[in-house]
């Protein structure tokens, strides 16, 4: 045997053969099943040609042998499956098989013959320890080796993980087809896995006795603990305001996004204004078709004022009447009417919201004057696109189609004013 290799590790791919209860047969039956065993081994064209290559170690293990492959990962794998194939004429031969690519070190017993030893060796033996009659087992480190190929992808079933000898995690792969090797469970991970389900069932049953015996206490005690006084809600800011939902009262149902977008424009540039507490769109929604006064509904969303308003289209121009309501005590603070043709319209929103934060006294800066006031575009067809457009996105119904309508219509917009900012 060559020094160097005596003092360094290689890899190499391991094939276990053990004959299963072999203790139990008579000394002369043992002789005979592995004599008959040994046979079957020699007659497999992989292990002639691995032997004749020199690329092959051959160690009796008692009860079997292992085969140890130094050509490839493939080796022990073809030489298993030869042998499975070869076993259908020996039906009195029980055998198992477990197969591990390792690091393993050559070296030279007390007789002076070829030996190994290392990780490879061992893990490739536990592998095999875990199965049953028939079964063909791989570590899933060699399993990964050969499933990138698919002469064996379709062969190879994981089964998962298992603890072997001195509580060695193992992680087992099953190599079966329809006639060779076995496919049900090996007992060891079957017995394992049912002790598991009863540990799980008793630890659930423990959990679910714990939990109710909590909740018991738990209610016992919310019963039995005095309620404390619960403090009154904040009364509303002054200058909070929600803006409901504007009614279409157009001819034409379809024109129901003027009332929706000039609600939404509307929404926006009171919400601008720092000195007003302005109710999300989404909480107004709500009452769209109100069946509670407006005294109830500010109490809801704890606002002291609340806008309503209306919007009439007859050909090209718009009427939209708007009231301002103090909640609290049901009395209305400011109203007005527009009737304007579509083009004298844009802009309305931001005039709208100058006259609202006035008439609640609502502290404007320049900037938010010069905002507020400033007309978003000079065209009103690009201003009625956008507005047919704003329900669309802000509540689309049909998903990714009411979202590609809106698009369309905000491109549309854009193209007859580039410079219109909201689009």
């Amino acid at each position: 045997m060559n020094a160097s290799r005596d003092e360094k590790f290689e890899i190499a791919h391991v094939l276990f053969v053990d004959l299963v209860a072999y203790s139990k047969l008579l000394l002369t039956e043992q002789s005979a099943a592995l004599k008959e065993l040994n046979e079957v081994v020699k007659s497999g064209a992989r292990f002639r040609d691995a032997e004749s290559a020199g690329s092959l170690l051959q160690l009796p293990t008692g009860d079997g042998m292992a085969l140890i492959f130094r050509d490839s990962p493939e080796a022990p794998a073809e030489c298993a499956m030869e042998i499975a194939q070869a076993l259908r004429a020996y039906p009195n031969l029980k055998v198992r098989m477990g197969l591990h690519s390792g690091p393993v070190k050559y070296l030279e017993d007390v007789t002076g013959r070829s030996n190994i030893a290392g990780a490879g060796v061992n893990l490739a033996q536990r592998v095999m320890d875990c199965g049953d009659a028939g079964h063909i087992l791989l570590s899933k480190h060699l399993a990964e080796d050969l499933e990138h190929h698919p002469r064996w992808a379709a062969l190879l079933h994981d089964l998962g993980e298992t603890t072997g000898k001195h509580d060695v995690v193992l992680h087992l792969v099953s190599l079966y087809d329809a006639n060779l090797g076995n496919p049900l469970l090996p007992t060891k991970l079957r017995l394992e896995r049912k002790g598991r389900t009863r540990r799980q069932q008793r630890r659930f049953l423990w959990s679910t006795v714990a939990l109710a015996l909590l909740a018991a206490l738990v209610t016992g005690y919310f019963l039995t603990k005095p309620r404390p006084q619960r403090d009154p809600p904040a009364p509303p800011d002054d200058k909070s305001i929600a803006v409901l939902p504007f009614e279409n009262l157009s001819a034409a149902p379809e024109n129901a996004f003027l009332a929706d977008g000039i609600q939404d424009d509307l929404l926006n540039s009171l919400a601008r204004i720092k000195d007003l507490r302005v109710i999300s769109r989404t909480s107004v929604m709500a009452y769209r078709d109100r069946t509670r006064n407006l005294r109830e509904i500010g109490s809801a969303l704890n606002v002291a004022n609340i806008l309503e308003g209306s919007v009439r289209r007859e050909k090209d121009r718009v009427a939209v009447n708007c009231q301002l309501i103090d909640a609290r005590h049901d009395r209305q603070l400011w109203a007005n009417r527009y009737d304007r043709t579509i083009q004298d319209s844009l802009g309305l929103e931001g005039a709208l919201a100058a006259e609202i934060a006035e008439a609640l006294r609502a502290t404007l800066t320049p900037e938010e004057k010069a905002r507020v006031v400033q007309q978003p575009t000079q065209n009103a067809q690009a201003w009625i696109l956008y507005l047919r457009a704003l329900p669309l996105a802000l509540s689309a119904d049909n998903l990714l189609r009411d979202y590609r309508t809106a698009a369309d219509l905000f491109s549309q917009a854009i193209a007859l004013d580039p410079n219109f900012a909201l689009a």
